[in-house]
């Protein structure tokens, strides 16, 4: 279990770096509530190693992506009624709406070639290697090294486009 826990522990700290600094989760909070959706989940049949933590690693990115779009709402008013402001205000973008603009992508991206999206979630979110993405989705590391490549590819390009 202590192999397990500073397994996931990694894989958080992987996920929480992309997120601004200040962020209301911790690592911990973030292992904790993975932990209580994996234990509640009783539809998964594990594989194996690989296929644990990669399920994990989705549900962490799940979870941050959650707490990004509520933080979000909140910002917004939660539903109150729009102010617009006299002066233009220029404010850095919030790395909470990158992480939803990355998510709607991956969606997007999931909706075209499943598995291109899997590998995205297990490489960049898991830290899975090569070899664990190609034992998971029972394909070649040719095949993961050419799903990451052209996954990328695709994500920068939808991620421009909503930039715009």
């Amino acid at each position: 279990m202590p192999i397990v826990h500073h397994e996931l522990r990694r894989i958080a700290r992987r996920h929480m770096a992309g997120e601004r600094s200040g962020h209301t989760l911790q690592t911990t909070a973030l292992v904790n509530e993975a932990y209580l959706r994996l234990v509640g989940s009783q539809e998964v049949r594990w594989q194996d190693r690989a296929h644990f933590f990669a399920i994990s690693s989705q549900l962490m990115r799940r979870i941050l992506v959650d707490h990004a779009r509520k933080r979000n709402y909140q910002k917004r008013g939660a539903g109150e009624r729009p102010v617009t402001l006299v002066e233009n205000l220029d404010a850095a973008p919030q790395k909470g709406a990158d992480m939803v603009a990355l998510d709607e992508s991956l969606e997007a991206l999931a909706a075209v070639d499943p598995r291109k999206s899997k590998v995205v979630e297990m490489k960049f979110f898991g830290g899975l290697s090569v070899e664990e993405i190609a034992e998971v989705l029972q394909v070649s590391q040719q095949t993961v090294l050419r799903d990451w490549k052209l996954a990328k590819v695709w994500l920068l390009r939808e991620l421009d486009k909503r930039e715009v």
